[in-house]
């Protein structure tokens, strides 16, 4: 596992989430209050992208259909034994790096 620059910090404001490919992942970066959380950008119920969704909060909503996810976890606000995959975030100045498996 190693760390990649993923966005800088300013390009996700507070409240909103974005995706990114990274290392041949989609992820989606999530501001929440000022912290940011890195999740899987595919929704489990039809791979619906989550890094278009809406986010409230620390729960981001799936724009296809509805399913919602807690971007600190990953899991699923109705199923907490399912969910996707988190990412570790680090920021430095103002650069945002995601901790993944490198694809090479």
């Amino acid at each position: 596992m190693a760390f990649f620059r993923a966005a800088k910090s300013s390009e996700i404001p507070v409240g909103t989430i974005h995706k990114f490919q990274l290392e041949g992942k989609i992820i989606a970066i999530a501001n929440v209050e000022g912290k940011f959380h890195a999740i899987s950008n595919t929704c489990l119920h039809r791979g619906g992208p989550l890094g278009q969704g809406t986010l409230q909060g620390a729960v981001v909503t799936c724009p296809w259909h509805g399913w919602s996810y807690d971007v600190t976890s990953g899991k699923l606000s109705h199923n907490q034994a399912a969910g996707v995959p988190c990412y570790t975030v680090e920021v430095r100045g103002d650069e945002l790096f995601v901790e993944i498996e490198s694809a090479r």
